[in-house]
């Protein structure tokens, strides 16, 4: 990553919404939500590819779910390593992403 694309980036829990605070280096700092039915359906998803890729986009569409709601709920599951990105495409890092993504989600909810 170059220095002109460098970003900060973290994740809070209010109001039953994970919410993504990005603050680029350049521009304005901004802010998404995502539900947490929408964490967990994203999880659930992952869960069924089983081994299989999946993108941004394919979630989107199979979830029938907000582009930046997914957007969210993807760049938290990696973050905290329950996603892995190989040659642009995504896969499960983890047996259950679900229940890892849940776990995570409810431990910053309650630790910040």
């Amino acid at each position: 990553m170059t220095a002109l694309c460098e970003r900060n980036e973290t994740f809070e829990v209010r109001d039953g919404h994970l919410v993504r605070k990005v603050v680029p280096r350049r521009g304005e700092p901004y802010e998404h939500r995502c539900p947490t039915a929408s964490l967990e359906r994203v999880a659930h998803a992952i869960d069924e590819s089983g081994n299989e890729a999946f993108t941004l986009e394919s979630l989107v569409q199979r979830e029938d779910l907000p582009f930046t709601q997914v957007a969210v709920a993807l760049a938290f599951l990696k973050e905290r390593g329950i996603v892995e990105t190989r040659h642009r495409r995504n896969y499960a890092a983890t047996q259950c992403a679900h229940l890892d993504a849940m776990t995570e989600y409810f431990a910053l909810a309650e630790n910040g």
